[in-house]
């Protein structure tokens, strides 16, 4: 991406792993719409004439800091009185993307945009004091466990996250491989938390996966924007044009984002030559937009989205709806617009600060910030996705009445044991129900819902949602691209 002659890297923070939300960020510090950032290195003087802080604002702030030091009951830590002071700060913006990294984030931060990294693959916001799941990142231990875009959560192991900085709960949530992360999650619709039990892995670095469907219409899955998934993109895509594919489907549901110069290397084939990509706009509202380069392609091409689909994402899907001309098939994307500076040189010590400096914009200036991208064919998947993972807490039974039987209903729908309702109510169909799938998988007919029956319910119904014959959204998307085959 170009600025005035420099190259600019943009990328989205994913949060499961390291720090943050879902984030744009500029990595060239020095770099702010055509000038130098001031140091704020140097002596007091130099400190306030470069910061706007005058000697009284220096004066109060030293003082503080020494009557803490001084005075406090307790014997304070030096560097979290200096961090704290950093976060006061950057607290009062009110904005959940600016955010600072002490030395040990910045560097798994760093790490993440390259190499593996271990946890559980979930990408995590921290917004009106809740921790809310952006995305499961597909195919991660997240995605596995059941766990969901907007889901809020309440406590790791026991340890509640009340208070706590974003990075202070992401650091709860990761772990070594083999771990295990016990998230308490409340769900939208359902008024009880849940546990969802998470074992950390190693998050799979391979972000590009590509395959040819039927009437040669390929479809290339994008699990996340890193530094190799241009390149690996551009290797599946000359692999099926060279098989004779005549559409393309590209999925980046759940993807919660990546390096925006990525993105625009992965669109720029498509966009025909001089026409915006996307455009960037700064405080005062001047424009910059980053022209295509490419030639564009002779066949259609649609683009899968959904609510866990965020910022690089929808910079992708925003691009092929206005630039292409592509259909978006799927659910309202997160709806992320806002691009943040870091800051690493000027703080000195290999600790950072990401900070809102700008928006971004769809090609046609539209700014999708806490709206999301807008599908042309919206569509839901079926009620059974939704279903959140059983508590296991207690012996479902008959009269039982309760979220978990609600989705222990949705559940059975889904697997074909129709249990006739699914408001919560475990009534005598239920139980009929229960016992149907039961006797079918050579468990007690006992038509109540213990831990070992619970355990293979949800393992049945994970393997109906990963069945691409259930998959509601891909099935739209194929038939808009045969529609425009005259299939």
């Amino acid at each position: 991406m170009q600025f005035k002659g420099r190259t600019v890297i943009v990328f989205v923070l994913l949060a499961m792993f390291a720090s943050s939300v879902v984030t744009l960020t500029i990595v060239d510090p020095s770099f702010t719409w055509g000038r130098k950032e001031q140091s704020t290195g140097g002596s007091a003087t130099s400190v306030s004439a470069s910061s706007g802080l005058s000697s009284k604002d220096l004066s109060k702030i030293a003082t503080t800091f020494q009557l803490i030091e001084s005075k406090y009951l307790k014997q304070p830590d030096h560097d979290q009185l200096v961090n704290g002071a950093i976060n006061g700060m950057l607290e009062s913006l009110e904005d959940p993307f600016s955010v600072y990294m002490d030395q040990k984030e910045a560097k798994q931060f760093d790490e993440s945009i390259t190499s593996s990294f271990q946890g559980i693959g979930a990408e995590v916001s921290l917004e009106d004091g809740k921790f809310v799941i952006v995305s499961p990142i597909k195919g991660s231990p997240a995605e596995k466990a059941g766990i969901q875009s907007k889901d809020v959560v309440l406590s790791v192991n026991g340890d509640k996250l009340d208070g706590l900085t974003l990075n202070q709960a992401v650091m709860k949530i990761r772990g070594p491989k083999g771990t295990q992360a016990k998230l308490d999650l409340l769900r939208q619709g359902t008024g009880d938390p849940v546990q969802v039990i998470v074992v950390r892995d190693n998050i799979d670095v391979e972000t590009v996966y590509g395959e040819m469907m039927q009437d040669q219409i390929g479809k290339i899955e994008i699990r996340q924007f890193s530094s190799n998934t241009a390149v690996r993109f551009a290797e599946e895509l000359k692999n099926l044009e060279a098989k004779g594919m005549k559409g393309l489907v590209i999925d980046v549901r759940n993807d919660p984002g990546g390096l925006l110069n990525v993105v625009v290397d992965i669109v720029n084939p498509f966009v025909k030559s001089g026409a915006s990509i996307l455009q960037v706009e700064n405080r005062d509202g001047k424009r910059e937009p980053t022209p295509s380069t490419g030639k564009g392609k002779n066949y259609p091409v649609t683009v899968l989205i959904n609510k866990g689909s965020a910022s690089a994402s929808e910079i992708l899907a925003g691009a092929f709806q206005e630039a292409v001309g592509s259909k978006i098939v799927g659910e309202t994307s997160y709806g992320k617009g806002t691009v943040q500076v870091t800051f690493e040189k000027e703080m000195g010590d290999g600790s950072n600060i990401k900070m809102t400096v700008y928006k971004w914009l769809t090609p046609n200036g539209n700014w999708i910030h806490k709206k999301g991208i807008t599908p042309d064919i919206p569509i839901e998947q079926p009620a059974y996705f939704k279903a959140a993972p059983l508590t296991k807490k207690d012996v479902l039974k008959q009269d039982s009445n309760s979220d978990d039987v609600k989705n222990l209903q949705l559940m059975l729908a889904g697997i074909g044991f129709n249990p006739e309702r699914t408001d919560g109510y475990f009534n005598d169909k239920t139980a009929l129900a229960v016992k149907a799938f039961q006797r079918t998988n050579d468990l007690p007919v006992t038509g109540e819902v213990d831990t070992d029956t619970a355990a293979k319910i949800e393992k049945a119904i994970l393997a109906q949602i990963r069945d691409p014959k259930n998959d509601s959204q891909l099935k739209a998307a194929v038939f808009q691209i045969q529609k425009q085959l005259g299939k």
